[in-house]
């Protein structure tokens, strides 16, 4: 799985590319694992690349954002196709985590 890492003023922005599912799941938490070392104001992980998402990556979505609370840090999603947003509605983690329709949006918010 390729994910591009932006470093930004006060934030990190990570975009990965393709399914996330278990097969790479370890990739996008050893990335984020790396982008939150860090500790940046604010994460950003623009999924607009990603049109499959299964468990393991909403488990990995988690678990970052359990371990960004610890430093501070807010977790803000962005660019979700339907299928994927469909996932964090249906788990009620839309009420979760800080979802922004553009990274423009996820970056001034």
């Amino acid at each position: 799985m390729q994910i591009d890492v932006s470093p930004l003023q006060s934030a990190t922005m990570l975009k990965p590319h393709g399914d996330v599912d278990m097969s790479c799941a370890r990739d996008l938490q050893g990335a984020l694992h790396q982008a939150l070392r860090a500790k940046p104001e604010r994460l950003i992980v623009n999924l607009e690349d990603v049109s499959y998402m299964d468990s393991s990556g909403v488990a990995t979505l988690v678990e970052a954002m359990q371990i960004a609370r610890k430093s501070k840090t807010s977790v803000v999603l962005c660019n979700l196709q339907d299928r994927v947003r469909s996932i964090f509605e249906i788990a009620r983690l839309d009420r979760v985590f800080k979802i922004a329709a553009t990274a423009d949006e996820a970056l001034a918010n």
